[in-house]
C-alpha cells in the first residue's frame, strides 16, 4: 500500500476510535492509541511534525486528508482548506491559528468547530504550515 493510503487508513482508525471514545480531550501525556501511534510513526517517518502534531490532537475527528466521496466528513479535509487559503499569506496562517484555537463557524457550514485552547499556538502553527503545503 503506499504512503497515502497508509496515512488514509491510519487517520480513518483514529477518527473512529476517537468518536467512541467521549468528547473529553486527552491530556498530553495520556497513552496513545494504536491508531494514533501508527499515524505519529507514519509523520516520524516521513519527518513532518505538523502531520505528527495532527495525529495526536482530536482533529481528526471531524476532518479527513482527503475529500471523501460519501461526504462522511463533519469538517472540510485539510486538501479542501490548502486550496482556500494561500500560504504565502501571513495574515492567513495567523488568522487561521486564531479561528482553530477559539472556534467558530460560518466559514465552511453551520456546523461549528470546536474550539482548542490547549493547543500552543506554536504547534497550531505548524499544523497549519503542514495544510497549506497540500495546496496543489
Amino acid at each position: 500500500m503506499n504512503f497515502s493510503k497508509s496515512l488514509v487508513a491510519a487517520l480513518s482508525t483514529t477518527i473512529l476510535l476517537a468518536a467512541c471514545g467521549g468528547s473529553e480531550p486527552k491530556p498530553a501525556e495520556a497513552p496513545k492509541d494504536t491508531a494514533s501511534t501508527a499515524v505519529t510513526a507514519l509523520a516520524s517517518t516521513a519527518g513532518d511534525k505538523g502531520l505528527e502534531l495532527i495525529g495526536a490532537s482530536d482533529c481528526t475527528t471531524c476532518h479527513r486528508l482527503q475529500k471523501e466521496s460519501s461526504g462522511a466528513s463533519i469538517g472540510p479535509a485539510y486538501s479542501e482548506v490548502a486550496a482556500k487559503y494561500s500560504p504565502a499569506a501571513d495574515t492567513t496562517v495567523d488568522r487561521l491559528i486564531k479561528k482553530i484555537i477559539s472556534g467558530g463557524s460560518g466559514i465552511w457550514g453551520s456546523v461549528p468547530m470546536t474550539p482548542h485552547p490547549a493547543l500552543k499556538p506554536d504547534d497550531v502553527k505548524t499544523m497549519v504550515t503542514y495544510i497549506l503545503a497540500l495546496k496543489k
